[in-house]
C-alpha cells in the first residue's frame, strides 16, 4: 500500500468522524470585536462583516495553524428569495456561506492531491483530520494566512448561543441565499409540532480501494472529498445536504441547509446559483499549517505545498498544480 501523507500531520484517521486536536486555551479573537450587519433591501439580503466571532475561540497561532485572527471587510448579498438551479454547481474552494455572527464557511481545503483537482483533501477526516492537522479550535475553525477566521464544521460556540439542541437554529446564509441550520430540525419536516431529532446526512464512505495511478491508492479512508458517496435513503437530507421544509423563520416552508457532524459537516454544493460577491479574489494560500523543510510554515506564506509519499518529499506550488522538487528523506 502506497503510503501518502501531508508533511508535519503525525497520524490517520481512518474513521469517518473527526480526530481533531482541540485545543484547551480560549481567546475572544485577539481582543477585536465582533462587527456584522444584515440588512434587507432591493430584493436582497446585505451581509457586511469584519469576521470575528462574537463566541471564544481556541488560541491561534498554534502549532497546527501558525496564523493570528484579525479583522477582514466582507462585503456580501444573496437574494431573499432564491430559485433552485437546473445546474450542479459545486462550492469548487469558495466559501459556501456566512454565520450570523459574520464568520465564513469555507468547507474545503486548497491541497489536493499531486496536484490533481479530482483529489482534494478533506479538512475534516482521514489525513488533514488526523490529530493536530490544520489546528482548529472547538468550533472546528481556523485561520487563513490572511487572519480570516473561518469554520470548517459545526461551529459549537456559535450553536451553543442558539440553544441548537431545543430549537431549530439559524445559523447563517449559503451564497444562493437559501438558510442554513443546525442539525436539529422537526422530526416530520412540514410540522412545527413534531419533535425535534438529529438530521442526519445521508453520505458514507465507500468500501474498497481508490485505483492507483491517477489517484491516491489505498483504502478509502476519508482522506479525500471523493472518499464518500451519496446513498439515498440513507439519512434525513438530500445531495445538498438539505431538505425542504417548515422553521421557525419561515412557517410557510423553505428549502434549507443542515450543518453536520458527520461528512459533509458544510454542504459542498449549492441548490441555487451562488452570488458573485462570494467569489475569492485574490490569492489566500492554503489554509491550514503545513510545515516547510525547516519546519517554518509554508502555508502561512501562501507559498507551498508538501506531500510526502514514501520517503519522498515533493514540493508544490501553493495550489497544488506545480512540482517544483522532491526531496529524499531519511528512512523513519
Amino acid at each position: 500500500m502506497k503510503r501518502n501523507t501531508l508533511f508535519l500531520i503525525t497520524g490517520l484517521a481512518t474513521t469517518l468522524t473527526a480526530t481533531i486536536a482541540l485545543r484547551a486555551q480560549s481567546q475572544t479573537a485577539g481582543g477585536f470585536k465582533n462587527e456584522v450587519k444584515i440588512e434587507i433591501r432591493d430584493g436582497f439580503r446585505y451581509i457586511t462583516a469584519n469576521g470575528i466571532p462574537d463566541h471564544v475561540t481556541g488560541q491561534f497561532p498554534n502549532r497546527g495553524n501558525p496564523n493570528a485572527i484579525s479583522p477582514q471587510r466582507y462585503t456580501l448579498k444573496v437574494p431573499v428569495k432564491p430559485t433552485a438551479s437546473d445546474e450542479n454547481i459545486s462550492t469548487n474552494g469558495q466559501d459556501f456561506g456566512i454565520a450570523v455572527n459574520g464568520v465564513p464557511f469555507d468547507p474545503s481545503t486548497a491541497e489536493f492531491w499531486n496536484g490533481n483537482r479530482t483529489w482534494r483533501y478533506e479538512a475534516m477526516t482521514g489525513v488533514m483530520g488526523a490529530q493536530g492537522g490544520l489546528g482548529v479550535d472547538e468550533n472546528l475553525a481556523h485561520v487563513q494566512p490572511t487572519g480570516a477566521y473561518h469554520y470548517h464544521g459545526m461551529p459549537m460556540g456559535l450553536l451553543k448561543k442558539l440553544d441548537w439542541q431545543r430549537k431549530m437554529a439559524l445559523v447563517g446564509w449559503a451564497a444562493d441565499g437559501y438558510p442554513i441550520y443546525g442539525n436539529y430540525g422537526y422530526s416530520s419536516a412540514t410540522s412545527a409540532k413534531s419533535p425535534l431529532k438529529k438530521l442526519k446526512p445521508s453520505y458514507r464512505l465507500k468500501s474498497g480501494a481508490r485505483e492507483s495511478g491517477d489517484a491516491p491508492g489505498g483504502a478509502y479512508d476519508g482522506s479525500f472529498e471523493n472518499d464518500f458517496e451519496f446513498v439515498k435513503g440513507s439519512g434525513d437530507l438530500d445531495p445538498w445536504n438539505g431538505r425542504y421544509g417548515i422553521t421557525p423563520e419561515f412557517p410557510e416552508g423553505t428549502y434549507y441547509y443542515v450543518l453536520t457532524d458527520s461528512f459533509p459537516f458544510i454542504p459542498r454544493k449549492f441548490r441555487g446559483q451562488p452570488d458573485a460577491s462570494f467569489q475569492r479574489r485574490g490569492p489566500g494560500g492554503p489554509p491550514g499549517g503545513i510545515g516547510g523543510l525547516d519546519g517554518t510554515s509554508m502555508a502561512g506564506r501562501g507559498q507551498f505545498l508538501f506531500i510526502q509519499r514514501g520517503n519522498t518529499l515533493y514540493q508544490y506550488s501553493a495550489d497544488g498544480l506545480k512540482l517544483l522538487g522532491k526531496t529524499e528523506l531519511p528512512p523513519p
